[in-house]
């Protein structure tokens, strides 16, 4: 019975939630301006060779030159010097890019004329990888300081600069990752990665939409969501739900005010999400692979409190029962897939030595 109750009361526990927003960094190098003018220049030479053009100069030398003198300049706080290489950096890299645009604009004419162009490309893939580094190129080329929309990756063109306000991480570049916590038992409902670095409270509405959706389940949806100062201003964008913070302090009830204490818990299991399921470091690709990789790090993060529930109500033995069901199953499962071949046992080794070839004088003595 006292185990019913506490179940009833976790279920109750779900329409309470901690929300707060935090940044999932990409796995790609710290955009510096000379190392991403080298990479283009590297990239369009590439993707041009595999396209059949053949450019009079690459640069590659200089380039490799000229990224190295950057950062010894940038180490040395030269800036006179450095603003002088990257300056160089943009010319040959402008170079490079209008002699391919002026060659695949003449394979262009021959073809619109009736004639064989003069480069074949190596696969219609090449073509359009060309075109998409060509467009990539001329954005890191033309991006100046207080560009809007920058290009922080060849690679990754969805990376975003943020920043939280930290002073050991001023920016962060990534994408925004919106989490949803119960109120007391610090169970993960909720992960959604946000493109475009919106306003914290303009995502609440969508997270509080994938939380009810995830607890459709248990008969639950949430009633009361306790956040910071950055949620302010969004009650009418969200019906139905209490939106308890610090500003409608004057305002809150003594128990709201004892929930509303509880709020800094979710800052913890935020870093427990980055340092111990790798939410610091998404590898995956483009924005789908931003959101899978939150939600992936989310149900790792569940799979981790799980076990030390687990562990704390003393259900150890059923839990291993239950693995070893499910084992058994996958085996079975897999035994099915792959065919009769593996229902067969494997043949163990005799410990016999076996016989080797007989010499050529043993056979000659015999």
């Amino acid at each position: 019975m006292a185990h019913l109750k506490g179940a009833t009361r976790q279920i109750k526990d779900l329409a309470r939630l901690v929300s707060n927003s935090g940044v999932q960094s990409k796995a790609i190098a710290h955009p510096v301006d000379s190392r991403l003018l080298e990479i283009a220049r590297h990239k369009v030479v590439s993707a041009a060779r595999r396209c059949g053009i053949a450019l009079k100069q690459t640069y590659a030398q200089e380039g490799k030159t000229l990224r190295r003198k950057a950062g010894g300049y940038a180490h040395a706080k030269q800036f006179k010097r450095l603003r002088t290489t990257v300056k160089r950096q943009r010319t040959i890299l402008g170079v490079v890019m209008r002699e391919v645009q002026r060659k695949q604009d003449a394979d262009r004419a021959a073809a619109a004329a009736g004639g064989a162009p003069a480069n074949e490309p190596s696969s219609p893939k090449a073509l359009s990888d060309l075109t998409t580094l060509m467009e990539r190129a001329e954005r890191i080329r033309t991006q100046q300081r207080h560009t809007k929309n920058k290009l922080y990756a060849l690679h990754a063109p969805e990376v975003e600069c943020i920043s939280k306000g930290k002073a050991r991480n001023p920016y962060e570049f990534g994408v925004k990752v919106s989490l949803a916590v119960t109120h007391k038992q610090g169970l993960m409902v909720g992960a959604r990665s946000f493109p475009g670095n919106p306003y914290d409270g303009h995502v609440l509405s969508a997270q509080l939409e994938q939380t009810t959706n995830l607890l459709q389940d248990t008969g639950r949806w949430p009633k009361q969501v306790i956040v910071d100062l950055g949620y302010r201003g969004v009650d009418a964008d969200n019906p139905g739900v209490q939106i308890i913070h610090r500003g409608k302090h004057k305002s809150l009830s003594d128990h709201e005010k004892r929930l509303l204490k509880r709020r800094q818990a979710i800052e913890p299991l935020i870093g427990h999400t980055k340092a111990d399921h790798r939410m610091d470091r998404c590898w995956l690709q483009g924005a789908i692979g931003d959101a899978l990789h939150a939600l992936s790090c989310a149900a790792g993060y569940n799979i981790r409190w799980l076990l030390r529930a687990i562990t704390r109500l003393g259900l150890g033995g059923l839990f291993c029962a239950f693995i070893a069901v499910v084992m058994c199953a996958l085996s079975t499962l897999h035994a099915m897939l792959v065919g009769p071949q593996a229902l067969r046992p494997h043949r163990l080794p005799s410990s016999k030595p076996r016989p080797g070839p007989r010499s050529s004088m043993s056979v000659a003595a015999g």
